[in-house]
């Protein structure tokens, strides 16, 4: 099957914090790809990336950063696809501001959906989401997956009357 994400980060170091949007993608059956594409260390391929991403078929493109952070928005700048940040908390990075204001403050016309810091799980469900506009057995899958969190919370209240919490609400 053909990518219809691409996952894209600035460093190999950035895996652990992006494997769980890929994680999340293998769970709903959607194709993806994963490789680093640095906008500062490799410039030129991060432009051949954005702009062969469409043609090549990918929908959706996650793109995890940290520092600086400009992957995500670089990226955004050149191709028309959704482009969704992971702003990640580098060892160089000032608590991880430094990524999300770098991702999240982008200029008017250059948009860029922007997930909370090292969130990358979120990024894979919005792109899992987008796909589904178009996709009913991902979109189902989604719904599923959002059904099942509330199932989680209601097995939890449960859990908690069952231990002798009082509960008001009820």
């Amino acid at each position: 099957m053909k990518p219809l994400v691409g996952i894209i980060m600035g460093s190999d170091s950035d895996l652990t914090v992006m494997q769980t949007a890929s994680d999340l993608l293998k769970e709903f059956g959607i194709a993806h790809e994963v490789t680093v594409v640095s906008a500062h260390r490799t410039p030129l391929r991060m432009v051949d990336y954005a702009q062969k991403a469409k043609k090549r078929g990918l929908k959706v493109i996650i793109a995890g950063a940290g520092g600086a952070a400009h992957l995500p928005g670089m990226v955004a700048s050149i191709t028309s696809l959704p482009v969704i940040g992971v702003p990640i908390k580098s060892s160089n990075s000032i608590d991880g501001w430094d990524s999300v204001l770098s991702i999240l403050q982008m200029p008017n016309g250059v948009p860029v959906a922007t997930v909370a810091l090292n969130a990358a799980k979120n990024a894979g469900i919005l792109a899992a989401e987008i796909i589904g506009t178009f996709d009913a057995k991902v979109s189902k899958k989604v719904t599923t997956f959002k059904n099942s969190l509330s199932n989680d919370v209601i097995k939890k209240v449960e859990k908690m009357k069952k231990a002798g919490w009082e509960n008001k609400f009820d």
